[in-house]
């Protein structure tokens, strides 16, 4: 009895791993597709941040009250400030205290939280993460004078004074 040739043998095995390879390509993609659609719905793309139009979330910039100062965001003036209050989340969202347009940013990206006169920055599982002072945000952290929160290509300075 004589054993075929190699190459009726190596064939099958070479389409198999084309169809493996395609198939993990369309994965991939799949996977892709999914988060952008996940992400996108959950904030609008485009839409003028709340308080850019009428005012509301900006601050008169009173002292002692804490605050985000826009360094630079698509859709702001540098400049603009928001009260923190007793917190705020930071996002594409519709749901946000302050949001932003910013391609990299998640509906829901960053939460800040004021306890005990401290305001907290804790990143919110976004997909590309939150930036303190140009570190990645790793949990929460107390804000400091002049520290400054990146998401994306937008950047905030911390006020409280």
């Amino acid at each position: 009895m004589t054993q075929p040739p190699l190459a009726d043998l190596v064939e099958p095995v070479s389409v198999a791993l084309k169809f493996a390879i395609v198939g993990v390509l369309y994965l991939f993609l799949a996977w892709i597709a999914r988060s952008s659609i996940v992400d996108l719905g959950r904030g609008t793309v485009g839409a003028v941040a709340p308080g850019v139009a009428s005012g509301e979330g900006l601050s008169g910039g009173g002292a002692g009250e804490p605050r985000l100062r826009v360094e630079r965001a698509i859709g702001h003036h540098p400049g603009d400030e928001y009260d923190v209050g007793t917190g705020a989340i930071i996002g594409r969202g519709s749901q946000v205290e302050i949001q932003i347009e910013d391609p990299y940013a998640s509906g829901k990206h960053t939460r800040l939280v004021r306890q005990a006169g401290v305001v907290i920055v804790e990143d919110l599982d976004s997909t590309n993460g939150t930036f303190l002072n140009e570190e990645p945000l790793v949990g929460a952290q107390p804000l400091q004078l002049g520290d400054r929160i990146r998401i994306g290509d937008t950047e905030f300075t911390y006020l409280d004074d």
